[in-house]
């Protein structure tokens, strides 16, 4: 079982930077593949960013690739998403969640766990 909270999001202008921060618990977050997706009001969850265990290269959204950088510190049960150059469109609720596959998935259905999300609000 993994439990996931989110934090660090804000209200932020256009071009400015937020860094979001995922905690999980549980004994064996080491070997889940760690994901962030986000949702804007009537659309639908998409995907941001993956990484795997290993902590390799993590795999981006062609919306976000060179702006947003996803990170894992498996000793501290965390990771991050770092966002800069933040647009308007932007703008969402964003969801931490982990895969207990060791493979990266773009797909909601990959996921086996989510946090309760944190919001996200870019300012044109």
């Amino acid at each position: 079982q993994v439990q996931l909270v989110e934090s660090g999001g804000g209200l932020v202008q256009a071009g400015g930077s937020l860094r979001l921060s995922c905690a999980a618990s549980g004994r064996t977050f080491s070997r889940y593949t760690m994901g962030w997706f986000r949702q804007a009001p009537g659309k639908a969850r998409e995907f941001v960013a993956a990484v795997t265990w290993s902590g390799g290269s993590a795999h981006y959204a062609d919306s976000v690739r060179g702006r947003f950088t996803m990170s894992r510190d498996t000793a501290l049960n965390t990771v991050s998403l770092q966002m800069n150059s933040l647009k308007p469109e932007d703008t969402a609720v964003y969801y931490c969640a982990a895969s207990q596959s060791s493979s990266i998935g773009v797909n909601t259905g990959h996921y086996d766990y989510w946090g309760q999300g944190t919001q996200v609000t870019v300012s044109s």
